[in-house]
């Protein structure tokens, strides 16, 4: 049976599928889990009433949380995803032919079974490739304990694909742990991170970036329209070497085809430069939270 499914991006603003119909939910120990299918954007999850991801436009997240960051180091070997059960910041990160290991730190096991049971366009096999290793349990523990070890680890890429800022995943979007962070990071390391809607969570937007300018060298905000997000999405870059944002159509176009990485379906050297550039009404929206500039 049918059913309104509906989410609040804000207190004032709702918008959903009318006709979605329920195909599982499970209360794990940390939050509710739904997977529903919908004619617009075929198969989704939800956690605890949020969109996450659907089969229909995974894709523009992925890819655009994945290759920026990847592409800006000249040849990543290893990476860490804070979060990401369903598998797909993982599959992305495969295509980069020079990768060597994957850690998809993920708290919830429950989303990592029931997103590859009904969602498995998504991951694409991921999990099933030998070089993604798949902890279970709070990717801020991996992060400290990581950072503690003997010989640390050093990962060239980092993609946050958590839930939202005021949500269990909090701590992890705070100046303390971007530096504990930074010590399991390479020396010409980037990570992504998204941040939220320009129209709905401008004041949020707007503390994530000045946390990440006060923590990191050079901070790129991107934007692009995510429809199961109902909005322009932002998201970012950081690091304390790369540049994101300087690549040339030229020098990506080479990066993309020495590894191999065709077959996108949203990001490409061509847009690249536009996923940097935001208009000036989203510049304002931003700007009236944003601290001065030093």
């Amino acid at each position: 049976m049918s059913a309104p499914l509906l989410f609040h991006p804000s207190p004032d603003a709702v918008y959903g599928f009318p006709h979605a119909k329920l195909v599982a939910r499970v209360d794990s120990p940390y939050q509710r889990i739904e997977v529903w299918d919908t004619h617009q954007l075929g198969r989704l999850f939800t956690l605890d009433g949020r969109p996450m991801t659907s089969t229909g436009d995974e894709f523009i997240y992925h890819e655009c949380m994945v290759h920026p960051a990847a592409l800006a180091h000249p040849a990543p070997k290893t990476a860490l995803v804070l979060g990401g059960g369903d598998g797909g910041a993982a599959r992305q990160l495969l295509r980069h032919a020079s990768i060597e290991r994957i850690v998809v730190a993920e708290l919830d096991a429950q989303v990592v079974r029931l997103t590859r049971e009904h969602l498995p366009e998504v991951h694409g096999g991921a999990f099933d490739d030998p070089r993604v290793e798949l902890v279970i349990g709070d990717a801020a523990h991996y992060v400290a304990a990581a950072a503690q070890a003997t010989a640390p680890a050093q990962f060239d890429v980092v993609v946050f694909d958590l839930t939202p800022p005021d949500s269990p995943a909090a701590g992890l979007y705070t100046q303390a742990f971007y530096r504990q962070l930074k010590q399991v990071m390479s020396p010409h390391a980037a990570l992504s991170v998204h941040l939220g809607s320009p129209y709905f969570h401008a004041e949020r937007i707007a503390a994530l970036l000045d946390d990440l300018h006060a923590t990191f060298a050079v901070v790129r905000a991107m934007n692009t329209f995510i429809p199961l997000y109902g909005s322009l999405w932002m998201m970012a870059t950081a690091s304390d070497t790369l540049d994101p944002a300087a690549l040339t159509v030229d020098t990506l176009t080479e990066r993309l085809a020495s590894r191999q990485i065709d077959a996108l379906q949203h990001y490409g050297a061509a847009m690249h430069a536009g996923l940097f550039s935001a208009s000036q009404s989203v510049r304002d929206k931003l700007s009236q939270f944003l601290k001065p500039s030093r």
